[in-house]
């Protein structure tokens, strides 16, 4: 699905109040997987410094979701790296969306998947399998709840209600 434009997309919402049905991430995300451009239905991980379910979800089938992962926006250790990035690409994610740090920065620019988090940083999380998924989150104050379309592409990330 490579024919969407957030900026076509907000200007059809440009009256959208803030935290209505249609919300616009902040410009706060770089771009480190294989793909600029993905969209798809939202899947949901809250975690802290510490991927076990992160790693849970991308060894599922991703049936062309985006997986948007609330690190509570730490920097401090790497929530994806090469080998979830190549989990992902061949379970058919269309992307993962983290409010957090990525590691393996070649590797994930390797693999078919659209990436953004807020930095790139070279330490593993701790494995305690803590954390919830397939809630509503909060990414950079914006809430996101499972099943909602997330439309990335090299202007913005995009939340709504439904397919664009």
């Amino acid at each position: 699905m490579d024919d969407f434009s957030t900026c076509d997309l907000c200007d059809a919402h440009k009256d959208a109040g803030d935290g209505g049905e249609f919300r616009v991430l902040p410009p706060v995300f770089t771009s480190y997987g294989g793909r600029v451009r993905f969209a798809g239905p939202a899947s949901t991980v809250k975690c802290h410094e510490d991927n076990s379910l992160v790693k849970a979800a991308l060894d599922e089938p991703g049936r062309g979701r985006v997986l948007v992962v609330d690190g509570g926006g730490s920097r401090r250790r790497a929530l994806v790296g090469g080998n979830l990035a190549a989990a992902a690409a061949r379970n058919g994610w269309a992307g993962l969306v983290v409010d957090g740090a990525v590691r393996d920065l070649a590797e994930l620019a390797a693999c078919d998947v659209g990436i953004r988090a807020l930095a790139a940083m070279p330490m593993p999380t701790v494995k305690r399998n803590e954390g919830q998924r397939d809630l509503p989150v909060q990414v950079q104050g914006v809430r996101v709840a499972p099943g909602e379309w997330v439309v990335a592409d090299e202007d913005g990330i995009v939340v709504m209600p439904a397919r664009p």
